[in-house]
């Protein structure tokens, strides 16, 4: 499956390297070009794109006042060379957020994510179902999405923490995470996922959910922040 992308930067040279990148990765398709937001909004009406590549500073309208006037459902990832505005960026629901010059690895991260979370939302619109089976104890047991609170890597198993009781199943966390609502849950963690409608506050690198402290990864926690805020954050 080929990823539909357009290039939103007023700079000519900018635009050339993300061109390039972009046709360097096999899963993408660049579909179009534009210097300015403005002219951006033909580019999105006409096609059906998966990716925006959206730099901040730019004349007319920036970046970051283009996602706020804006009811697109494509992933962003912003390029930018100003680093203090990621966590608006975040606020506003971007996949990653790209300082400039930005390596050739960097870009092929964030798009691998993009591609992940895409596919994700293409298998999750085909299931409708509020709950799902596990085999415990020789006992095929419904679970609740809504119930599950977060679920937990111990070596070879996973235990779920329901609202009511721990369950065992014997899958690996990341054969789990690519079974549950990528809408609903996340990893935040090596060793775990959460449900996150569940998560009470975050403070620092831990979240709360009931009882339980959950330790966020560094390398997630942008990603974390970004997904479970999204644009629910009350601004002053």
């Amino acid at each position: 499956m080929k990823l539909k992308c357009i290039i939103i930067d007023d700079e000519p040279v900018a635009r050339k390297v993300l061109q390039e990148f972009i046709e360097e990765v096999d899963f993408l398709e660049l579909s179009g070009q534009a210097e300015n937001a403005l002219r951006a909004t033909a580019l999105l009406e006409n096609k059906d794109i998966d990716i925006i590549f959206l730099d901040i500073n730019m004349p007319k309208l920036s970046g970051i006042d283009f996602l706020k006037n804006s009811n697109f459902t494509s992933q962003v990832i912003m390029t930018t060379a100003y680093a203090d505005h990621a966590v608006e960026a975040f606020g506003l629901s971007v996949l990653d957020y790209l300082v400039k010059p930005i390596s050739f690895a960097r870009f092929v991260k964030a798009c691998n994510r993009a591609k992940e979370i895409i596919e994700k939302k293409d298998t999750a619109t085909l299931r409708r179902d509020e709950y799902f089976f596990i085999k415990c104890d020789n006992v095929i047991e419904k679970i609740l999405y809504d119930d599950l609170l977060y679920a937990e890597a111990m070596l070879n198993y996973v235990m779920l923490h329901t609202t009511s009781r721990r369950r065992i199943v014997y899958v690996t966390i990341k054969g789990l995470e690519q079974q549950l609502p990528p809408d609903t849950f996340i990893k935040v963690h090596k060793s775990f996922i959460v449900n996150i409608n569940k998560i009470q506050a975050i403070e620092g690198n831990i979240l709360s959910i009931g009882t339980a402290k959950i330790a966020i990864s560094q390398n997630l926690k942008e990603k974390v922040i970004g997904e479970v805020v999204k644009d629910k954050m009350i601004k002053r």
